[in-house]
Parts: C-alpha cells; sequence; structure tokens
C-alpha cells in the first residue's frame, strides 16, 4: 500500500470585483498626473488545531517596480527571515517557513510600501506597426482558442481597419454584454459568457481572450484599487484589468470592469488612472498555485488545523 501525504492548499482567491520582449516600441504616452500612496497589508495565520506543522510555507506577492506605471519608494517586511523571489512574469514575492507553529496561536505578516502611481494618457495615432508574438497564446482561464470566443472575436473584427478598432470593439462587446455581479470563484473568459454573472476577473479574461483570438498580445493585471468615490458594486481593494499591445504604441491599459458604464466608458479605454495599483502580472503565476496575492502550503494536514484568520489593506493617499 502507498503511503498517503496530506498537503493543506490555503489558497485566498480574492476576485472582486514576464519579462517584456526586447522588440517592443516605446508606448506613444504621456504622464499626466501621480499620486503617491502608504498602503499596509496585514495577514494573520491561526493555528486552531491540536497539531504542530512540521512545514509550514506563506508566499506573498509584494508591490514592486512596475514601469511606466508605479514606483515603490520604500517596502518593510515583518518578520524578518524571508527569502524573496522573482516569478516567470517579473512578480516580487516573500516566502515564509513558520514551520514548528505552535497550537492556539497567531503569526502576524505586516508589509508597509510607499510608492507613486502614474496617470498615463495613450495617444493611438494611426495604430499602423507591428505587433510582438508574446502573449497572444490561450492558457489557463484565458480560453482564446475556444470556438465560441473565436466565433465572437471574428465577428466583432469584420469590417474593422486596425486593430485599435478590433480592441475598441473587444472592449465595447465586454461592457454591453457582460452582466456584472461579484463573486469569489476564480472563473475565466469562457464562463464570462455563460448566465451567472462576472466580476472584474472574467471581464478582464474575456476581453484578452477575444484579443489574442485575433492574435493581437494582451496582459493581466491584479492589484488593488483605491477609489475615493467608489462606483456601486466596484471592489474598493481586490481588482483586475489588462494591458493591450497596440501597433504604434506598445502596451496600453484599459479597464472593462470600470467602463462598463456608457458614462464612464472613455475613461477607462487607453487612459491609466492612478486609482490602480499593480500586485501581480499573469493570469495564473506559477509561484501563486493558482491563487491571487498570496498561497499558504501546510503539512501533515490530518493533524494540524491552520487558517488565514485575517487579510486586510489599509491604503492611504499621501500626496494626489
Amino acid at each position: 500500500m502507498k503511503k498517503i501525504f496530506l498537503l493543506i492548499f490555503s489558497a485566498i482567491l480574492l476576485n472582486a470585483c514576464a519579462t517584456t520582449s526586447e522588440t517592443e516600441s516605446a508606448p506613444a504616452s504621456s504622464i499626466a498626473s501621480t499620486r503617491e500612496y502608504h498602503i499596509q497589508q496585514k495577514i494573520t495565520l491561526l493555528n486552531y488545531g491540536e497539531g504542530v506543522p512540521e512545514k509550514q510555507n506563506l508566499w506573498v506577492a509584494l508591490i514592486h517596480d512596475v514601469a511606466p506605471y508605479q514606483e515603490v519608494f520604500s517596502r518593510k517586511i515583518s518578520p524578518n527571515g524571508y527569502t524573496l523571489f522573482v516569478d516567470e512574469y517579473g512578480n516580487e514575492y516573500a516566502e515564509f517557513d513558520f514551520s514548528a507553529h505552535p497550537p492556539g496561536t497567531e503569526i502576524t505578516i505586516e508589509i508597509e510600501y510607499e510608492l507613486a502611481v502614474n496617470e498615463i494618457i495613450y495617444e493611438l495615432g494611426d495604430c499602423e506597426g507591428e505587433l510582438i508574438s508574446e502573449y497572444t497564446q490561450a492558457e489557463t482561464h484565458i480560453e482564446s482558442a475556444n470556438s465560441q470566443i473565436m466565433a465572437i472575436a471574428e465577428n466583432l473584427s469584420k469590417h474593422k481597419k486596425t486593430a485599435c478598432e478590433e480592441v475598441r470593439a473587444f472592449y465595447d462587446y465586454v461592457g454591453d454584454e457582460l452582466f456584472y455581479f461579484y463573486n469569489q470563484n476564480n472563473w475565466g473568459a469562457q464562463a464570462a459568457l455563460g448566465a451567472m454573472g462576472a466580476d472584474c476577473t472574467e471581464y478582464s479574461s474575456l476581453m484578452m481572450a477575444l484579443s489574442r483570438a485575433e492574435k493581437i498580445p494582451a496582459r493581466y493585471f491584479e492589484g488593488l484599487l483605491s477609489l475615493r468615490e467608489s462606483t456601486a458594486q466596484i471592489a474598493e481593494k481586490e481588482h483586475a484589468w489588462l494591458d493591450v499591445y497596440l501597433p504604434g504604441s506598445g502596451w496600453v491599459a484599459m479597464d472593462p470592469t470600470m467602463g462598463r458604464f456608457a458614462n464612464e466608458r472613455d475613461i477607462y479605454f487607453a487612459h491609466y488612472t492612478p486609482d490602480h495599483i499593480i500586485v501581480t502580472m499573469g493570469r495564473t503565476p506559477s509561484a501563486l498555485r493558482g491563487a491571487s496575492y498570496l498561497t499558504h502550503l501546510y503539512w501533515p494536514g490530518n493533524s494540524t488545523k491552520i487558517k488565514i484568520s485575517a487579510l486586510d489593506w489599509v491604503i492611504e493617499l499621501q500626496k494626489k
């Protein structure tokens, strides 16, 4: 009989709602304004069982520099003893080893940031030039090879003269056709076409899939949304959006979730608003094992009970 080892996977899927190629051209864009933030993240692990873990690890995605969108001035991480590493997308993480966590006790992780986020305005121009080959393939949750998604993309692209016109058609389609409903499931582009509703994860995933179906590069971001006067049904913190690579412009930001209302649609197309704070790039970064923002693993699971009892963000606008 084979020995069976239990590995408890405690992943926080917080939905609300790679390194770039050397062949990329610099975006035809300008910085319109900058906001400065102080951000605090607090994570609490509770051992509510009677056992002591032989192994326990926590991986936390870290806010980091992402040009031209944001620059981190300082970062403080507690407790010490963590390991820093970078994944295939260039995302940064802190890995903690909390083995021998005593029963009935809590471990608290605190991370503080000082950073600046830019408002970027893009000039799309005549939308002529070459596309890049990266970020055009189907992947988990970005089902650009799905027959239904391919048919929608082909139909929306008819009579469009440029990639910019195609992408705008995809953006409008997602805003018009999806029904916003906040869920806590990690669905994707194909699921967004169903009747269960969609939040920022599905809005962004579907727009990415439509773009990739037409070989237009698109990449996914997860992070924080800091709205002082938030629109109803929009998450105040965890959020997702995307970049699309357009000829003559390079990577161009857009947020189809925030742009789903007709009177706000132009605000979030080819415009990076400084209330978006990037935590990770990529729909399924390997370090997060299908989760968002952090991943928690411990062993053995048959005698140890540990959970993330608290996960809080505090976002303070310092300068506008």
